[in-house]
C-alpha cells in the first residue's frame, strides 16, 4: 500500500493469468466447495464484506475476505474501500481483469475473494432466535437470495437452507442478497425433519407458508391485535409474537407433503386479486414481517 492506502503495484492486466483464472473458477461450485471460498461482486456486497471482515478481526476472530481485486475507477468513487480492505491482499485490476474474473458481465469495478461464512444449526438454536427462515428445496439463486434479503429487513434471526436447497454461495444468489449475506446467520444442508425437531424442543413454533392452508395470514395478524389491543380476550390460533420458524417451499411445488406435516399450522397469505398465487419472494417478505411486527416490543397501539 502506498500513503493512501491504495494497493502501489501495477494493475493486474492479463485476463488470462493464471491468478485471474483462479479467482474465476471460484464462480463454479467445484472449486467453491473445494477451497471454501467464493466471490462477492460490486461494491454493495464487497462493503458487507468488508464490514464483517474488520469486525471480525476486531474480536480477534479470523477475517472473511482474503483478496480484494479493484479498479482505479472504482476506488475514485468508493474510498472507504482503501480503509476497509486492510487485512487482505488488495490490488489493482484492469476492467477487462475483473471482467474476466466475474460470473457477470459488468462486475463494477471490485470483487472480493471471501470465505465461507455459514455456522452450524446449533449455533444458531442455542442463540435464542426468535425469528427464523427455513428454505426448503428452494432451487432458484435468485429466489433464495432475494428471501435471505427480506428476512435481513425483517429482522430475522438467522436463515436456514436445506440439503437440497440451491447453493447460497452461487455467484447470482450473493449478489441477490445485496450484502445481507454477511448480515445475520446463515445454516447450509440442514435435514428438515431434524431442524423442526430440534425447534420445538427449544420452544420455537413451525409455521408453513402454503398457499392452500387453512389458516389465513390477515385474519391471524388481525387475531394478534385485538388480543394485545385489549390485553386479553380468547387465546390465538397462534401467537404470531413467539418465536418462530417460518417454512418455504420449492418455486413450483411448493412444501411437500412431509414438509407440510411437520408445521404446527398450514398459513396461507391471502390474494385479493387475480393472480393465482405470490411469487416466493414476496410471500416469504409478507410472512416473516407478519411475525416481525408481533415481535417488536411496542406492539401495536390504539
Amino acid at each position: 500500500m502506498n500513503h493512501t492506502g491504495r494497493p502501489q503495484d501495477l494493475p493486474l492486466s492479463n485476463p488470462r493469468a493464471d491468478r485471474v483464472r483462479d479467482v474465476a473458477k471460484l464462480a463454479g461450485r467445484p472449486a467453491r466447495l473445494k477451497r471454501g471460498q467464493f466471490l462477492a461482486e460490486g461494491p454493495q456486497a464487497v462493503r458487507e464484506a468488508l464490514k464483517l471482515h474488520q469486525e471480525r478481526l476486531a474480536a480477534g476472530a479470523p477475517g472473511v475476505v482474503t483478496d480484494v481485486f479493484a479498479s482505479e475507477t472504482c476506488l475514485d468513487r468508493f474510498p472507504e474501500f482503501e480503509s476497509l480492505a486492510g487485512g487482505t491482499s488488495a490490488r489493482l485490476a484492469t476492467d477487462e481483469v475483473l471482467a474476466a474474473m466475474a460470473d457477470t458481465v459488468n462486475p463494477q469495478g471490485i470483487i472480493a475473494v471471501c470465505r465461507f461464512v455459514d455456522v452450524a444449526l446449533e449455533e444458531v438454536l442455542d442463540g435464542g432466535p426468535r425469528l427464523i427462515a427455513v428454505l426448503c428445496q428452494v432451487r432458484d439463486p435468485g429466489n433464495a437470495g432475494t428471501v435471505l434479503r427480506a428476512a435481513d429487513s425483517a429482522g430475522a434471526d438467522a436463515v436456514i437452507f436445506t440439503a437440497s436447497s440451491v447453493d447460497i454461495y452461487n455467484p447470482k444468489a450473493v449478489r441477490s442478497t445485496a450484502g445481507s449475506l454477511f448480515h445475520l446467520p446463515v445454516v447450509v444442508g440442514a435435514d428438515v425433519a431434524g431442524l423442526v425437531a430440534a425447534c420445538k424442543a427449544r420452544g420455537i413454533g413451525i409455521l408453513a407458508a402454503d398457499g392452500y392452508g387453512t389458516l389465513n395470514l390477515d385474519a391471524l395478524q388481525d387475531e394478534n391485535a385485538r388480543r394485545r389491543l385489549t390485553g386479553g380476550g380468547p387465546e390465538s390460533v397462534y401467537d404470531l409474537a413467539a418465536p418462530t420458524a417460518w417454512l418455504f417451499g420449492n418455486e413450483a411445488q411448493g412444501l411437500s407433503p412431509d414438509e407440510l406435516a411437520l408445521a404446527d399450522h398450514r398459513v396461507a397469505v391471502p390474494v385479493y386479486g387475480a393472480a393465482e398465487s405470490l411469487n416466493l419472494g414476496t410471500a416469504a417478505t409478507v410472512c416473516l414481517y407478519a411475525s416481525a411486527r408481533s415481535q417488536q416490543p411496542a406492539g401495536i397501539t390504539a
